[in-house]
């Protein structure tokens, strides 16, 4: 279904750190593809295909002024029923018309922010994360190289915020605190990121800051500075384990 009611950002700051034709390298940007098209994603149980709900993400990424690499991140709608409020990568539920898990990526971006598919250019997809409530999600890794063809567009009824952060960030232990949880004995950490922006100030948590430790870490080819203790459920897609309802 369309979604129609949206509101023009009129923030200038939105990615305000898009790399300028003049500043930047194109080598940042290369290396960053090859060492994502290089990853080998850890195979799923045929199992878990398609006996849950299944959403994707898109973690998209573009280079910054300085060089440095940012991804695209949103504040969701203080009025929706699940989530209000928190900061999310753009991403959705699988829908029957979607081929696969970039199709739902790209579109429920083009539908949140008003990102076209066709701006953006997907190398990798990585292991699919399994959330308490069940559902598999599926990280889409995009590349936004023309970050002035996007005119940030985001849908008034689900996105109150755009924003960009530094990818490497969440290889840091600054502006980072974690909380200790338990799931059926075994302890894991949920981290938190404070993140100030040109247009705000956000708290990056839980699942997304779980993401885009992963995916930093494949770029940059270095584990956290901190303990990361990632819990065993998300990673039940690959082991099988996905309890029945």
């Amino acid at each position: 279904q369309s979604r129609i009611n949206r509101q023009k950002n009129k923030k200038t700051n939105i990615l305000g750190s898009y790399k300028d034709p003049n500043h930047g390298s194109d080598d940042v940007v290369e290396n960053l593809v090859q060492r994502l098209r290089l990853y080998k994603p850890t195979p799923v149980s045929d199992e878990t295909q398609f006996s849950v709900k299944r959403a994707a993400v898109l973690v998209c990424i573009f280079q910054g002024n300085n060089g440095d690499l940012r991804v695209i991140l949103t504040k969701r709608s203080s009025f929706l029923s699940s989530h209000s409020g928190e900061v999310a990568l753009p991403g959705g539920k699988q829908e029957e018309t979607d081929i696969d898990d970039i199709q739902t990526a790209l579109r429920e971006a083009k539908e949140e922010i008003g990102l076209e598919p066709s701006l953006v250019s997907v190398v990798t997809v990585l292991e699919p994360i399994v959330t308490k409530h069940r559902m598999i999600v599926v990280p889409v890794v995009g590349i936004l190289s023309d970050t002035k063809a996007f005119d940030p567009c985001p849908c008034a009824d689900e996105v109150e915020a755009i924003f960009d952060a530094p990818l490497e960030m969440f290889l840091k232990d600054e502006n980072r605190w974690a909380e200790e949880k338990e799931w059926k004995g075994e302890k894991y950490l949920l981290h938190y990121f404070d993140y100030e922006a040109e247009n705000g100030k956000y708290l990056i948590w839980a699942f997304t800051a779980g993401v885009l430790i992963r995916v930093a870490s494949i770029v940059y080819q270095r584990p956290p500075a901190f303990l990361e203790l990632r819990p065993r459920f998300w990673d039940m897609a690959i082991t099988g384990d996905i309890p029945k309802p």
